[in-house]
């Protein structure tokens, strides 16, 4: 769905607030995270040791080869014992020293790297590279500390040079990207070592190499590996949208074109943000700086859309890429603590922790209305680091119970008797056998950090950044020798502007010094997930004021109500992708009264969002079938909540179709003659869709077809929704109304342009396009020839025919849906009603104004509905056709 309306309400203790915990309950809790630590982590020394993972529910360890593949999953899997190195610094953290230094001998005594076996660079990195120099980091504070590992002479180090090395060839590419496999023991050889074919990479990872390859460098002294870093990071930084100053998810590793042109801060492109700014952190390099903060600033500007961060097109930002989140995207408001933003990483945090506590993991991916997407949950941490980085900025306790929530999770759900099982399905609870490494080198570090006092540690961690898997790289390489003639494409002397550069990251304590304001950015989007915090009917005495506004009378083109909203302390905000936000801040209210009828009405409308989510309609089909098209175009619209149920009528409506005047509907239809016995096009906006449809009803229309007037919205952009009722009875409308998005109402108006004579099928789903198109097409081959684009079409570029389970809830309306307005609206037009699909009394207008008179004649396709009217058929189909590619190709991947 998309992120529509939130119905965000912020009033006094709506619901019980967080309280202060004692050091007591600290100390519980933090030992209860150690003692699920050594649950875990025995197990897998117990039942899976040398192996790579541990399975918990069959007791046994996961071997490459001998198990059924996973695909993409199991290239984190070298035979490397892989968890053991990467739980090496963890064990340290955790003060068990004498543990460390037995892993250690274990891992120098029985782990090879030379093994015949192709690998993911990027997972290799960050894990095992990551987790020896982790380790090395370790061995050398304890050994300086005069106790421990007095016995070490950097056998950890030595293995991570050689690892490195034996990763070096996946760099060896035109571009400088590294090919996304490598053979640990033959490197990059082509189909005889199984690499050296692939022609993509993801954006994260290329571009998550600079922290290990540079502490390695460091370390050793040797410049080649963090050379080849920043020869990656260079290259990505100048592939980058230059307009949005955004990157796609899928790049080709030897053209530098973007496969995926989506943009997010989710899967595919997370730690590359992240090591722009930690680079800067451990090396002082501020070109890393610069580049993060053109980055952010564009993240904020398009991809931000506070409490949501969503998808968007890197070439055409303000339109989103997809209606749902992935978890990885959690990691986000832990960075936006280090970069000092915290009142957004504040609001998303909370966002998370609602769909936490509703399904009690983060699931893989849900939808902007909360819902599951994607029901695996496979034990990532991100949410819990963010929660210790927010719980450092604020020192608010509230984050220390987030913290038990997600321990008690854990030990509810997710604990075994040989460990903590993945979750299959969140919504069922069932288990997959599977224990990832970062579970022990991730999860259990941030809860124990976010629990354990300063006295508890055996180190100070601000001496220390965490890499993307939590490994620790101590600061002090920022000193380090390296080498000066790194060569690295710096930003262009115009980009090295001051306004680009934060030098400094803000004190939380002095941005936050009243400590109930991180509670009230949370509060409204608490009651945004949830929608069951109980609220007391407000006091009114009698005879004191007119009865409040209540939602099911709302009208939104209605001034008087309007007013009475901002009376309310509601206020409407207006979203980058043209819809809006209803917000309501008690503060704003006239007065307390009106504050409690805002929350009221805020609820109400809630309720009745609820309501019509129950009537899940799927969508519809408008299928051209006149010359020369032939029921091969299918266009995917979506339905009405009135009218004809197409889904009941197994021939649907057929007719041709013609433009009605005045083409808003909103008033007498000028053109009844034309419209009688034909179906109605009409453009959104002015009225409600209701009214439209009597309209042409009236008129003689056999069916209507409403066109989105928000120029570019398409289907393949934005999920369709089903048009609601005026909040009286619609039993009088007995004709179907389909609704289009721009971009595909652009090809039926550009039809009836170029062919004049257009006939439709409107339907619950395609029809049988086979049927007497030979013939049609024989009798008007003399006519006319069928235009290129108009080849037959698969059904996965041009409609749904079938909808799936997925394309069926992204029909269903939702709280969240609003009515587009254009970009350019003039400020009347921008009072425009915030719930087409929330409240049977919504308005669907856009504007109270109507839009210039239209001077086009009689059945004259409006010349200003459309940016691209000389444009042909064909053209439109070509340019729909290669937007689609992106988002189809983003669809069949997984994270």
């Amino acid at each position: 769905m998309p992120p529509a309306l939130f119905l965000l309400l912020l009033s006094g203790a709506l619901c019980s607030l967080g309280h202060s915990m004692t050091r007591e309950e600290k100390h519980r809790l933090r030992n209860q995270v150690v003692e699920m630590f050594d649950h875990a982590y025995q197990n897998y020394m117990d039942h899976a040791y040398p192996a790579d993972e541990l399975m918990p529910l069959t007791c046994r360890g996961r071997v490459r080869g001998l198990e059924p593949s996973r695909g993409d999953v199991d290239d984190a899997l070298g035979k490397f014992s892989l968890t053991l190195i990467d739980t090496l610094d963890t064990l340290v953290l955790l003060n068990k020293t004498t543990e460390f230094e037995v892993a250690v001998r274990r891992v120098l005594t029985d782990v090879r790297l030379d093994n015949d076996i192709v690998v993911s660079v990027f997972e290799t990195n960050i894990r095992v590279l990551g987790g020896l120099l982790g380790g090395h980091s370790m061995a050398v504070m304890l050994k300086e500390g005069g106790q421990h590992m007095q016995w070490y002479q950097d056998e950890l180090l030595h293995m991570a040079k050689d690892l490195g090395l034996r990763l070096l060839p996946a760099f060896n590419t035109s571009s400088g990207l590294p090919y996304p496999r490598v053979n640990l023991k033959y490197g990059v050889r082509g189909p005889e070592t199984r690499t050296g074919t692939e022609t993509d990479t993801c954006t994260a990872c290329a571009g998550t190499i600079i922290l290990e390859f540079a502490a390695l460098s460091r370390f050793t002294g040797d410049p080649v590996f963090e050379a080849h870093a920043r020869r990656a990071l260079d290259f990505l930084w100048e592939k980058r949208q230059r307009n949005s100053n955004l990157v796609g998810t899928t790049i080709n590793i030897h053209s530098g074109e973007w496969v995926r042109r989506d943009s997010g801060v989710g899967a595919g492109i997370d730690s590359y943000y992240e090591y722009l700014l930690k680079a800067y952190i451990l090396l002082g390099d501020d070109m890393f700086l610069q580049r993060f903060n053109i980055h952010y600033a564009s993240i904020m500007k398009y991809i931000s859309q506070p409490p949501l961060l969503l998808d968007v097109h890197i070439h055409k930002p303000l339109l989103p890429a997809r209606t749902w989140m992935d978890s990885l995207l959690a990691f986000f408001p832990g960075l936006q603590v280090l970069k000092g933003d915290i009142r957004p990483a504040i609001e998303t945090h909370e966002m998370l922790y609602q769909v936490t506590k509703k399904h009690n993991f983060l699931p893989e991916a849900f939808t902007t209305d909360f819902r599951v997407h994607w029901a695996q949950h496979p034990l990532r941490p991100e949410f819990a680091e963010s929660t210790y980085f927010l719980y450092k900025a604020t020192g608010d306790p509230y984050y220390l119970e987030a913290g038990r929530t997600i321990l008690d999770n854990l030990n509810r759900f997710a604990r075994v008797p040989c460990g903590f099982a993945a979750m299959k399905d969140v919504r069922t609870g069932s288990h997959e056998d599977r224990m990832d490494s970062f579970f022990l080198a991730e999860m259990f570090k941030y809860l124990f950090l976010l629990f354990a006092e300063a006295e508890n540690l055996p180190f100070d961690v601000e001496d220390y950044i965490f890499t993307t898997e939590a490994h620790l790289l101590p600061l002090s390489l920022s000193t380090a020798p390296h080498s000066s003639s790194i060569p690295s494409n710096r930003t262009s002397e115009e980009e090295l502007d001051d306004s680009n550069f934060d030098w400094t990251c803000p004190n939380a304590r002095l941005l936050f010094p009243d400590p109930a304001f991180p509670r009230n950015l949370r509060e409204p989007i608490r009651s945004a997930v949830d929608k069951s915090c109980p609220r007391p009917a407000p006091y009114r005495e009698p005879g004191m004021g007119r009865p409040p506004l209540r939602a099911q009378d709302f009208m939104a083109n209605n001034p008087e109500h309007l007013e009475l909203l901002r009376r309310m302390g509601v206020s409407l905000i207006h979203l980058k992708d043209g819809r809006v936000q209803l917000v309501q801040h008690a503060t704003q209210a006239m007065s307390a009264v009106a504050a409690e009828d805002g929350v009221r009405f805020m609820q109400e409308m809630m309720e009745l969002s609820s309501q019509q989510q129950k009537e899940q309609l799927p969508p519809r089909a408008i299928q051209i079938v006149s010359h020369p098209f032939f029921g091969r175009v299918v266009l995917t619209a979506g339905p009405a909540q009135f009218g004809t149920d197409l889904s009941k009528s197994s021939t649907g409506v057929r007719g041709f179709v013609t433009v009605a005047e005045p083409y808003n509907g909103c008033t007498e239809i000028t053109n009844a003659e034309y419209v009688q016995g034909h179906i109605a096009l009409l453009q959104r906006g002015q009225c409600m869709f209701a009214e439209k449809a009597r309209h042409i009803q009236k008129a003689g229309a056999i069916g209507g077809i409403v066109i989105d007037d928000n120029e570019g919205s398409s289907s393949d952009t934005a999920p369709l929704f089903q048009m609601a009722g005026d909040g009286r009875s619609t039993d009088d409308i007995t004709m179907p109304v389909l609704f289009l998005f721009h971009k595909e109402g652009n090809i039926l108006l550009e039809a009836l342009k170029e062919y004049r004579e257009v006939e439709v099928l409107l339907s619950d789903k395609a029809r049988d396009r086979g049927v007497n198109v030979q013939e049609a097409e024989e009798d008007c081959l003399t006519e006319a020839t069928t235009p290129t684009s108009f080849e037959p079409v698969g059904q996965s570029q041009m409609s749904t025919v079938e909808p799936d389970e997925s394309a069926a809830e992204e029909v269903t309306p939702s709280q969240e849906e609003v009515s587009p307005v254009d970009e350019d609206a003039s400020p009347a037009e921008e009072v425009s009603p915030p719930v087409e699909e929330v409240s049977p009394a919504e308005a669907e207008a856009d504007s109270a104004q109507p839009k210039d008179e239209m001077d086009s004649e009689k059945r004259e396709v409006p010349k200003d509905n459309t940016d691209s009217s000389s444009q042909s058929v064909d053209e439109l189909l070509a340019d729909w056709r290669e937007d689609l590619e992106a988002f189809q190709q983003m669809e069949k991947d997984e994270l």
